[in-house]
């Protein structure tokens, strides 16, 4: 099959090598345009890109995916199959356009968690699973017909970063299982599950600034899930003497915390604890508007409370 593959970060590329090293014909590989970064403003070339091009593939990277040029350049390349990864929403002209149609590798287990942000929100909500799933594209996101999955069991205390990398590895070869089947034809594709009574459907929106900071309000639980999903990124913040402090990890004790949420304790040796509604976050990994990345001893030392 003649196959194009779509993608952007790092998570993509685990996907694309996979498909590469099984011997999968990839023609051409559409990533976003490369974008200024940093204090010089140097163009950023997507992770995608940068592995695309050490390969030697085509590399085609649409502003606009309804540009007519960019839409018969697809066209040209006469692809059986196209394969998406950590893109952006097709129009229906790009998705329907293979006679084998168009699929989608997502980070979740679906119906649970469409939308951009399913790794993020699946420890946020202290799930106990997540997964991986194949499916078809069709005119709403993330809702085509399921043609594989594969679950993975949550510890409830990796981060978010951490389950991304089983995923990702997870996922990529979920993927040549799912790409080697439709060449073969053989594969059974159906409607995504109807959800028990009870059980509630949820989301993953894109995430932003402001939903990255801690409300100590909230049962203990509930925050060390929010920094664990949040981290290594956006990452979770609160404000410390003044100062944005991101927490990339932490414990929890479950508590009478005694104290007003929000505010601090502090042996100013090995200890940083924030009082939340029922208990205390334990920092054990931060970082200081200004400063670098530390552990809560190396942090203690530099900064007097």
């Amino acid at each position: 099959m003649r196959i194009i593959f779509m993608g952007t970060p790092q998570f993509a590329v685990a996907s694309l090598d996979a498909l590469i090293d099984a011997g999968c014909n990839v023609v051409a590989v559409v990533t976003a345009p490369d974008k200024p970064a940093g204090r010089g403003q140097k163009l950023n070339e997507s992770a995608v890109k940068q592995y695309a091009v050490e390969k030697g593939l085509k590399v085609l990277q649409p502003e606009k995916l309804k540009n007519p040029e960019f839409i018969a350049e697809l066209q040209a390349l006469k692809a059986d199959l196209q394969v998406v990864v950590a893109f952006r929403m097709l129009p229906e002209v790009v998705w329907n356009m293979p006679a084998k149609g168009t699929i989608n590798l997502h980070a979740s287990l679906l119906p649970q968690y469409r939308g951009a942000a399913p790794i993020n929100w699946a420890i946020i909500n202290g799930e106990k699973e997540s997964g991986v799933t194949t499916f078809f594209l069709k005119h709403d996101i993330d809702t085509g017909d399921v043609l594989f999955t594969e679950k993975v069991t949550l510890s409830g205390t990796e981060t978010a970063g951490q389950l991304h990398d089983r995923l990702m590895d997870k996922g990529a070869g979920l993927l040549v299982k799912t790409v080697k089947s439709i060449e073969s034809g053989k594969y059974n594709e159906h409607p995504q599950a109807q959800l028990s009574e009870g059980i509630e459907l949820r989301h993953a929106p894109k995430i932003f600034k402001t939903d990255c900071l801690i409300d100590f309000n909230r049962p203990v639980i509930d925050v060390y899930n929010m920094i664990r999903g949040l981290s290594p990124v956006p990452t979770a913040y609160t404000h410390l003497n003044g100062k944005v402090l991101k927490i990339y990890n932490a414990e929890y004790q479950e508590t009478e915390p005694g104290l007003q949420p929000g505010a601090f304790i502090s042996n100013h040796k090995t200890s940083l604890k924030f009082a939340t509604k029922d208990g205390f976050i334990c920092a054990t990994d931060v970082q200081l508007e200004g400063k670098k990345r530390m552990g809560i001893e190396e942090f203690l030392r530099g900064n007097k409370l």
